[in-house]
C-alpha cells in the first residue's frame, strides 16, 4: 500500500503515478474520499466514546432524578457509540480496500506506458553466428534432457521432465546461483510453497494477475509463482535491524497457471506451469532501496556473464509494473532459434509497499519505527536452459557446457546428442 501521507499531501504526484502506468486516476479519488470518511468516522466515534466515560463517571456521584436522568442518556448514548463504532469499523473496512486497488508510485526516471515502452539501457554479450539454429527443444530432445510429451502425458500440457544432462543443468544453475548469493552474504532459504491468503494479498499478488495463481480451495492455501511471496512475509509484523540489508536467497519450486496466455510460446520450456528459482530478496531503509535495486541487477548480470550467454538490460515501462513495483529492470538473454530477446530475470524495487502491507518496520536514528523497503530479483529459473541451449549450440547438436557449470556436470564441456 502507498503512504497515506503522500496521499493527502501531494495527491497530483499519485495521480501522474496512475498516468504512467495507464491506469484509472479515479482510484486516486476514492481512496482519498474513504481516508476523509475514515477519520471522520473514528473522530466522531471518539467523541461519543468521551462523553460515555464522562458521563459514566457523573453517573456515580448524582442522586435522585439528576442521577435518573443521567441513566437515561447513557442509556441512549450507549446505542450511538454502538453505531458509531460499526460506522468507524465499516469506514475502515472501505479505507482498507480503496488502499488495495492504487499501485505503488512509480519511481521518478522509470518510462512511462506499456509493455513495448521498456527503454534499453545495454546489449552486452556477442551473439552467436548460427546459420540454421536449432530450438531449445530440438535440442534438450536430441541430448535426452528435455521430456515434453511425457510431461504431457503425465500431467497435462505445459509440463515436462528434465532428465539426465537436463536435470544435472538445472541443478548446476540453481546451486551456482546459491553459491554466488551466499558469496554475496545472502541467507540461503527454501520457504514454503503453500501460503495463507494475508501472506499473498500482502505481496500484491491477489491483485490484478489473482488469476495467474493457483489456489487450494479445500485448504484456502495458494502456490507460489515465485519464492518473493514467502520470503516478503517471512517477516510480516516485525521490527527489524535494519543498520545493514537483509538478504535472503530463496530456492523454490514455483507455479503459475499461464492464464490467457493459450497459443502462446507453448512450444518447449518457456511459458509453463511449473518451475525452480533462486530469487534474491532484501530489506533494507527506503533511502538506500535505489542503490540496494542497482546491486541486485549487476549480481544478476554476473549470472548472466557465468552462464556466457548475451543479453540486454531494458528499463521497464510503468504500465508494465506489477502493482507493487515502483520501477523494475529486467534482463533479457538473446534466443537464436527466435532472433530476439526473452526475459529471463526481473529485479523489481518495491519500496515501502508490500511491508506497508504486511508490517514490516525498522527503527530510525531516533528510536521511531518507520516503514521498510523490500526488493527482489531473479537469480537463476529453469527458463534459463532455453539461451543456455540455444547460444551454446554446435552444428552436429552437440552443446557446450558454460565453463562455471561445468563442475556440476561431471567436468564435462560438451554434452552429446544420446
Amino acid at each position: 500500500m502507498i503512504d497515506l501521507r503522500l496521499l493527502r499531501d501531494d495527491p497530483d504526484t499519485v495521480r501522474a503515478s496512475q498516468r504512467a502506468r495507464v491506469e484509472s486516476e479515479s482510484v486516486v479519488d476514492e481512496l482519498l474520499r474513504a481516508d476523509e470518511q475514515r477519520r471522520a468516522a473514528v473522530q466522531a466515534f471518539e467523541v461519543l466514546r468521551a462523553e460515555q466515560k464522562a458521563l459514566g463517571k457523573q453517573v456515580s456521584q448524582a442522586k435522585g432524578e439528576e442521577k435518573a436522568a443521567l441513566l437515561s442518556r447513557t442509556k441512549d448514548l450507549a446505542a450511538e457509540v454502538k453505531a458509531a463504532e460499526t460506522a468507524a469499523t465499516q469506514a475502515e473496512t472501505a479505507l482498507r480496500q480503496a488502499h488495495l486497488a492504487v499501485s505503488n508510485v512509480v519511481e521518478e526516471g522509470a518510462p512511462p506506458g506499456g509493455e513495448e515502452d521498456f527503454v534499453v539501457l545495454r546489449e552486452v554479450g556477442q551473439k552467436p553466428d548460427l546459420a540454421s539454429p536449432r530450438d531449445h527443444l530440438e535440442l534438450g530432445e536430441a541430448l535426452r534432457a528435455i521430456d515434453m510429451e511425457r510431461g504431457a502425458k503425465v500431467s497435462g500440457s505445459r509440463f515436462y521432465f528434465l532428465t539426465g544432462v537436463g536435470a544435472l543443468l538445472e541443478l548446476g544453475l540453481l546451486q551456482l546461483a546459491i553459491a554466488q548469493a551466499v558469496e554475496y552474504g545472502f541467507t540461503p532459504a527454501i520457504p514454503p510453497v503453500l501460503l495463507k491468503p494475508e501472506s499473498m494479498e500482502g505481496t500484491g499478488f491477489l491483485g490484478a494477475h489473482a488469476s495467474e495463481v493457483y489456489r487450494l480451495e479445500a485448504d484456502d492455501l495458494f502456490l507460489v509463482g515465485t519464492s518473493e511471496a514467502p520470503l516478503a512475509a517471512y517477516h510480516s509484523g516485525e521490527i527489524l535491524d535494519l543498520e545493514r540489508p537483509i538478504r535472503y536467497a530463496g530456492w523454490s519450486t514455483c507455479f503459475r497457471r499461464e492464464a490467457g496466455s493459450h497459443g502462446k510460446d507453448v512450444r518447449g520450456i518457456l511459458r509453463v506451469h511449473q518451475f525452480d528459482k533462486v530469487e534474491m530478496f532484501s530489506y533494507c531503509r527506503p533511502e538506500e532501496a535505489h542503490d540496494e535495486h542497482l546491486r541486485l541487477l549487476a549480481w544478476q548480470e554476473e549470472m548472466l556473464a557465468k552462464a556466457e550467454v548475451p543479453y540486454r538490460v531494458i528499463d521497464v515501462a510503468a504500465g508494465d509494473l506489477g502493482s507493487s513495483a515502483a520501477r523494475k529492470y529486467d534482463c533479457e538473454a538473446w534466443v537464436p532459434s527466435q532472433g530476439r530477446y526473452r526475459e529471463v530475470t526481473s529485479t523489481s524495487n518495491c519500496t515501502t509497499f508490500q511491508a506497508r502491507r504486511l508490517g514490516i518496520r525498522y527503527r530510525d536514528a531516533d528510536g521511531k519505527t518507520q516503514m521498510a523497503a523490500t526488493l527482489n530479483g531473479t537469480l537463476a529459473t529453469t527458463r534459463w536452459l532455453i539461451p543456455i541451449l540455444e547460444n551454446h549450440q554446435q552444428p552436429d547438436g552437440s552443446v557446450r557446457v558454460p565453463k562455471a557449470l561445468q563442475p556440476y556436470l561431471g567436468g564435462r564441456d560438451v554434452l552429446e546428442p544420446a
